[in-house]
């Protein structure tokens, strides 16, 4: 029988990053306590591979500076020393910074919610609400096509409930960008339908 695994709690973010976790899994400090992250299901990757190849085109039709960036570390705006999360898709427009674990100042964050982890992944959502850059949080689904959104409003502050899009174009202001929703779901049986 394995050896039971040790997760160290709490501890700090220089801790966290500097643990030898296991390779096998992302991990993720929330509030000082190291939670493991659940492998994605096909359905989440399909999504997330091709919103981030979407964005990804737009962005260097855009010839800015904005990249997109597959599970980035992110730090949040309160608490920083005692949490990391790691969004599915942030968008930046600042430069990396060479040794930095997060990336700077993402405007965009992006989240798909599986069947089996809606509180935690909400709880991420909410969190990002303290980042100060960010201007938008987009909320996948991945039993059904639809997607929430949250804007920050012109004072800086949220809203309390998300912006429900559940067919037609997705607007993401912060980057300007504009999709079909349904495209985000193609190559899955969401759009395909079940195998027969």
């Amino acid at each position: 029988m394995p050896a039971a695994l040790e997760i160290p709690a709490p501890i700090s973010l220089a801790e966290f990053l500097a643990w030898d976790a296991p390779d096998d899994v992302r991990w993720q400090l929330v509030d000082g306590e190291p939670r493991a992250m659940a492998p994605a299901s096909p359905v989440h990757a399909a999504i997330q591979n091709e919103l981030g190849r979407v964005l990804g085109n737009h962005l260097a039709e855009q010839g800015g500076r904005c990249r997109a960036y597959g599970t980035p570390g992110v730090m949040l705006g309160v608490r920083a020393d005692r949490n990391y999360r790691i969004p599915d898709i942030g968008v930046s427009c600042s430069p990396l910074i060479p040794g930095e674990p997060t990336i700077p100042n993402p405007v965009l964050l992006v989240e798909i919610l599986s069947p089996g982890n809606p509180a935690q992944t909400w709880m991420n959502v909410w969190a990002y609400t303290t980042i100060p850059s960010v201007q938008e949080i987009l909320v996948i689904r991945s039993d059904v096509i639809g997607a929430q959104l949250l804007r920050r409003k012109p004072d800086g502050t949220w809203p309390f409930v998300p912006l429900a899009v559940e067919s037609g174009e997705l607007v993401l202001e912060s980057i300007g960008f504009r999709v079909d929703l349904e495209a985000l779901f193609v190559g899955t049986w969401l759009i395909d339908g079940p195998p027969s």
